[in-house]
């Protein structure tokens, strides 16, 4: 039955009944604790004496908060949930966290803060545990606290898979980063292990910041990462693991002979970092790749070993593309043009390409391109420069960053990890005690037929989380229209949908010369003839509260049609405090291909997949109302004169069992 609500709602939902979370974070509860009674009456000298005290004590922090004004605000623990607990009672946000902090940028790498502060340039939201503890994802991976970043050195090793990941073990913000560590059979259900690597000696006393794993044919296990000195010079080191017969990989041990690696002629001290996966050569040496920058050309720099101890560095670069900036996280690995198999990085022969992938530090971006590679030459080449790494295809068009690919030999696969960041302030973070999560690990493969892009896809162990499922079949979705879908609560949710516009309409749309973006729209509520129509998510029910995900197609002069597939935040939160986009891409649609999409709704964290993953995006919203048994699923079509056909099957999620070592566990 067509709801006729418009997308515009003229009412706020009441507050919502609630369910459980499946995933309960402690959170401060702004209370104080009393103590007994203050005698009322004191002597006058006492008081005295007790004034003068706090007078001095005023001025000694005056002074101190003077002359650390320019300093970064370090939070940690104990002086965040005091902070926390005294703005709770007063309603205000602590001073220190009123202005803008830089955090990552100072120390040489990218910038971790999406820029909101509370009180400064964004308006505080009264955010309480029930809203904050909904936010926490189900069957996403999570530390178990505090804050994470960039995955790292992800491997299989004797049945496990070992994930580590950037870290901050003292508080929800960037810094004091150490090497998380986790292990799973599945990628699915993880066991926290120890810290893996922490910043113990002076060539890393600034950070463990990222790096990569290579697996040797006779098991050994390299690990190259980035350490940072107290002076912010970046130098790469290596680490192997303590014991090879435990396959929990628990503890590591840094090579004596640190830092292996400095920053060669010409390049800056904080333009080198990120070390690759090693390849094998042609030559019988072992090769990497870095990411630098030459003033504004993003390069990758070549070295080759036969130890991982000493280094030649090649007098050329594997790629550079003028313009693009910075180049960290840099990732390189075949694909296959024949099979859907995934490949060991050291393969290399006629029917293989080469991606190469960075992710570019000045506007927080994963790109990649396909091209091929010359081992002899040392040399890849971009199959399209037009669509070179940095100026054409994106992983994903979301906020998804930092990625790194590794070979899982036990099912032939690569798989694909990214960080997906908070959106909120860095307040909200500290509040609910997290941030950040990461991407559900993708496969990846060569789109083989449009040979340029790649297909991502959740693997395949994400779909033994299905519990029971609800199926729709060939709903008609009329012009302007919105239709509720029941599935009962919509907080965790696997959703498939196909979608067929009336061909009777598509062949009479008048044709026109302007061109469409998801970001310079007015999203969702911008009307075309064909579009926007897909689906409403984590939406209340009267839809005060939706995240609109949704195809737009464009015919131009000549005819031929272009679709876009586009997510709009504008309208996912009435909360003050959260950055709110609207974002998507050209999707390639191919003849007799009908439109595809899969969402992963998990909480606060959105992932869709379009045309079998040509085109990606991850994000995170953060409801008030459309939360725990509130959310709700919609279908919408926002069009002027198509119907839309819309088929949709969606499960209920389960939660992933994520939970801490004990030491006395056998591996």
């Amino acid at each position: 039955m067509v709801d006729p609500k418009p997308l515009l709602p003229s009412s706020d939902l009441e507050n919502p009944s609630t369910l459980p979370c499946s995933y309960v974070t402690h959170l401060p509860d702004g209370s104080n604790s009393s103590g007994p009674p203050a005698n009322p009456r004191r002597p006058t000298k006492e008081l005295v004496m007790v004034a003068c005290g706090f007078l001095l004590i005023g001025f000694l922090v005056a002074v101190i908060g003077y002359g650390e004004s320019n300093a970064h605000f370090n939070v940690d623990g104990d002086v965040t949930l005091s902070m926390l607990q005294d703005s709770s009672n007063q309603g205000t946000v602590p001073s220190e966290l009123r202005q803008p902090i830089s955090r990552g940028r100072p120390e040489g790498v990218s910038e971790k803060t999406n820029g909101l502060s509370v009180g400064f340039n964004v308006e505080s939201f009264p955010w309480n545990n029930s809203m904050l503890s909904w936010q926490r994802t189900a069957y996403h991976f999570q530390p178990e606290k505090n804050w994470m970043n960039d995955p790292n050195g992800p491997l299989y090793y004797k049945g496990w898979y070992h994930f580590f990941y950037q870290y901050n073990p003292e508080a929800a913000v960037w810094g004091n980063i150490v090497w998380g560590h986790a292990v799973s059979r599945d990628m699915i259900h993880w066991m926290h292990l120890p810290v893996a690597l922490a910043p113990d000696q002076w060539y890393d006393k600034g950070g463990c910041f990222t790096g990569s794993a290579t697996v040797l044919p006779d098991g050994q296990v390299i690990m190259l990462y980035t350490g940072v000195t107290r002076d912010k010079v970046q130098l790469q080191n290596l680490a192997v693991p303590a014991d090879l017969n435990d396959p929990l990989l628990v503890n590591w041990v840094k090579y004596s002979g640190n830092p292996i690696l400095a920053p060669p002629p010409g390049v800056g001290d904080t333009d080198f970092r990120d070390p690759t996966t090693a390849w094998f050569t042609s030559e019988g040496k072992w090769r990497i790749a870095i990411g630098s920058k030459l003033n504004t050309t993003g390069i990758s720099l070549i070295y080759d070993t036969k130890d991982f101890k000493t280094y030649e560095l090649y007098d050329g670069l594997l790629s550079a593309v003028a313009g693009t900036g910075m180049w960290e996280c840099v990732d390189f690995y075949p694909v296959s043009t024949t099979s859907e198999i995934g490949l060991d990085t050291s393969v290399i022969r006629p029917d293989v390409k080469h991606v190469v992938k960075t992710s570019l530090d000045d506007v927080q971006t994963d790109y990649y391109t396909v091209g091929t590679y010359n081992d002899k030459k040392v040399k890849f080449e971009a199959d399209n420069p037009e669509i070179d790494v940095g100026i054409g295809l994106r992983y994903d068009y979301g906020k998804f960053y930092a990625s790194k690919t590794f070979y899982d030999p036990s099912k032939e696969r690569r798989v694909l990890w990214g960080w997906i960041r908070e959106l909120d302030s860095e307040f909200a973070d500290i509040k609910k005690g997290w941030a950040s999560v990461q991407a559900i690990p993708r496969t990846i493969l060569l789109d083989r037929k449009t040979g340029t892009n790649l297909l991502q896809w959740p693997v395949e162990e994400i779909e033994n989380l299905r519990l029971t499922s609800n199926e729709f079949e060939n709903v008609k979705v009329n012009p302007g229209s919105v239709v509720p879908l029941d599935v009962g609560t919509a907080t965790q949710l696997d959703i498939v949908a196909e979608f067929e516009i009336d061909k009777e309409a598509l062949e009479k749309t008048t044709q026109s010369n302007v061109e469409f973006s998801c970001s310079e729209s007015g999203g969702a509520a911008q009307r075309g003839a064909l579009g926007p129509f897909g689906l409403l998510v984590l939406a209340d029910e009267i839809l005060s509260e939706r995240t609109p995900v949704y195809f737009y197609i464009t015919k131009g002069s000549n005819g031929h049609l272009k679709t876009f597939y586009c997510t709009d935040q504008t309208r996912s939160s009435v909360a003050t405090d959260v950055t709110k986009q609207i974002f998507g891409s050209y999707v390639p649609v191919l003849k007799d291909e009908k439109l595809s999409v899969r969402v992963l709704v998990d909480h606060s964290t959105l992932e869709s997949f379009v045309q079998g993953g040509r085109t990606c995006t991850a994000t995170r919203v953060y409801p008030t109302k459309a939360i725990y048994g509130a959310a709700r699923l919609f279908l919408f079509n926002n069009g002027t004169e198509a119907s839309v056909s819309a088929s949709v099957k969606i499960w209920q999620m389960n939660s992933a069992f994520i939970r801490p070592f004990h030491p006395e566990e056998t591996h």
